[in-house]
Formats: C-alpha cells, structure tokens, sequence
C-alpha cells in the first residue's frame, strides 16, 4: 500500500486553514501545504505531489467542484483521494460531491483530534 504522507489543503478561510494543519500535522504526523484559493493549489499541486487532497467546497472565484475539475487534469484523483470539506451536508449534496469524484465529505466544524484519523480512514478505503 502507498504511504499517505503529503496532504494538500485548500481552504480560503485562514483560521480553519491553521487549524487543519496543527490537526494533521501535530497529530497526523503529515506533512501539509495549505492554499487559499482553487488557483493556488493548481499552481502548486504537482510540484507539492500530494497523496491527498482536502478541498473546501464554498471558495470565491474558483469554488472546490470547480477546483476539483481542473485537477483532474493535472493528477491522477483515482490514486490521490479528494475529500470535501463543507458546513453543508444534504444527502443530495453529498452525493453530488460524490459523482464529481470526491471519495468522502468532511464536516465542518471539524473535530481537529479526529480530522487526521477521517483522512487515514478515506485513505484507507482508496488503497486498503
């Protein structure tokens, strides 16, 4: 099984971003780049090679489908796992974040000690 090192998160909100990266990186163990806009992680996300991406869904400009999309043009989403990351968790809406690739759907708020553990769980189920 590949190892699940290098996450990239994508968040436009600063707070939530710094608070994703002590839970993952404090207590994951990961090694995170966090980007504040859809454009931001295309312009980095091949040279950061992520095992997994966390995209938060309601962005300005680009917003996570969107964002989604476009990286797929760039990585391979089959062996690197998207995962959203919204306040909005419709059934529906879950299962169209589903059909536009993501493996799973992260609630916010996020409980910043079990955030690392969803992510080795949605990781888990991709490669396991």
């Amino acid at each position: 099984m590949p190892e699940l090192n290098r996450i990239l998160h994508v968040e436009d909100d600063t707070s939530i971003q710094a608070v994703a990266k002590v839970a993952l990186e404090a207590v994951g163990g990961f090694k995170v780049l966090s980007c504040s806009s859809g454009q931001e992680a295309l312009d980095q996300v091949q040279g950061f090679a992520p095992d997994f991406i966390l995209l938060d869904v309601m962005m300005p400009g680009m917003d996570g489908p969107q964002t989604l999309e476009r990286l797929r043009t760039l990585v391979d989403i089959d062996l690197i796992p998207v995962a959203f990351m919204t306040a909005k968790v419709q059934p529906a809406e879950i299962q169209h974040y589903r059909s536009l690739g993501a493996r799973e759907v992260i609630i916010k708020p996020f409980d910043p000690m079990q955030l690392a553990a969803q992510v080795r769980q949605i990781w888990s189920q991709v490669h396991g």
